[in-house]
């Protein structure tokens, strides 16, 4: 298996199938033999159902997950990492903000070992802004970056921490993701602190990105689970238990395809 493709999805019922099917035609289209992984994060609506239903080339596998209750982003990406097979994977944000075949730099960067992690950056100059955030995300975007490195460290060469667009060497993303206890949106911090501290290289790509209006999200509801995730972040690094989920949660919940 060449490529895996984790998608996560929360109630994402009108978008799932196009993104479904331009992972696939990415596959495809640049003859990878791979596989995508959609997974529900406990929609209330029918995601899994219409995931479920996308047709995909022969040569493309698709697999389809879901647990309950509904946990968040960071368990959503941390259940479909951990279950690929990949010598590479990624995770790509539902709505198709970024391309897929933006992807083909980062891909290359791992293939040929100039990094372990290769994110997608929309803060390079060489990024292609097509539609930029509201001036209200823009705020909270440069004011999170700032609590992050004076909180928990995160270096200042890392641009764009929370870009939906990452790739790993397989085995790096499931040593990782198998670690991780973040539930919500503070996964890619957690992810990359346990990566800095084994010793793997992170890099960044640019991309052409175009801003979806329709996240998850929320400048208003958002900023203090975020900080409370963030403070339990630097509790359970100092700690150095990664058996141990936020509030004594299970971090791999079973789910069923």
């Amino acid at each position: 298996m060449d490529l895996s493709i984790v998608i996560p999805a929360y109630e994402e019922s009108r978008k799932i199938a196009r993104d479904i099917e331009a992972a696939a035609q990415f596959l495809k289209g640049n003859a990878l033999a791979g596989e995508i992984i959609v997974v529900d994060d406990s929609s209330q609506d029918n995601t899994a159902e219409v995931a479920r239903k996308v047709g995909v080339p022969a040569e493309v596998r698709l697999d389809v997950l879901r647990y309950e209750p509904h946990r968040g982003k960071g368990c959503a990406v941390r259940t479909g990492m951990t279950a690929t097979t990949g010598r590479y994977v990624m995770f790509a944000d539902c709505g198709l903000c970024i391309p897929y075949g933006n992807a083909l730099q980062g891909l290359e960067m791992l293939q040929t070992d100039q990094c372990d992690i290769a994110h997608g950056s929309r803060r390079l100059i060489a990024s292609d802004i097509l539609r930029d955030q509201p001036w209200h995300r823009r705020l909270f975007s440069r004011t999170f970056k700032a609590v992050v490195r004076t909180l928990l460290g995160v270096p200042r060469q890392l641009s764009d921490t929370q870009c939906g667009f990452k790739m790993y060497k397989g085995d790096v993303a499931r040593t990782l993701y198998g670690q991780c206890v973040t539930d919500g949106f503070m996964f890619d911090i957690e992810i990359i602190l346990r990566a800095i501290r084994q010793g793997y290289r992170i890099s960044e790509f640019p991309v052409e990105w175009a801003c979806d209006l329709d996240s998850r999200l929320s400048v208003t509801r958002t900023p203090w689970p975020v900080l409370a995730e963030l403070l339990e972040l630097r509790r359970a690094l100092s700690q150095n238990n990664p058996d141990v989920g936020q509030d004594g949660a299970d971090p791999h919940p079973k789910a069923s395809s």
